[in-house]
């Protein structure tokens, strides 16, 4: 789970470390070169087991500024990463590949 993360895209990359008794991860690349300000952000933090390859916490939207409740679903090297909002109702899901 842990480790350098490439979004579908093509547009950023976060690393995947512990935080204390947590996973967080912090964008580490931005492909926009006047998108810098982004690169060192953490966008997921107190991501705790939530079951087999799957964890809970929070989600940061640098698009937005806002910050979800969010999840991270391992599948072999694709890591699924959604936010919710309303419970849970409106979900919006990025796929990341290992590096």
């Amino acid at each position: 789970m842990t480790g350098t993360w490439l979004r579908d895209n093509g547009e950023s990359k976060v690393s995947i470390a512990p935080c204390g008794e947590a996973l967080c991860g912090s964008v580490t690349w931005v492909k926009d070169p006047d998108d810098q300000a982004g690169v060192g952000k953490r966008v997921f933090y107190d991501m705790v087991s939530a079951g087999e390859n799957k964890w809970k916490g929070k989600a940061f939207n640098p698009e937005d500024g806002k910050t979800y409740t969010g999840t991270m679903t391992l599948n072999g090297d694709r890591l699924t990463t959604a936010g919710c909002v309303l419970g849970g109702l409106i979900c919006r899901s990025v796929n990341w590949l290992r590096q």
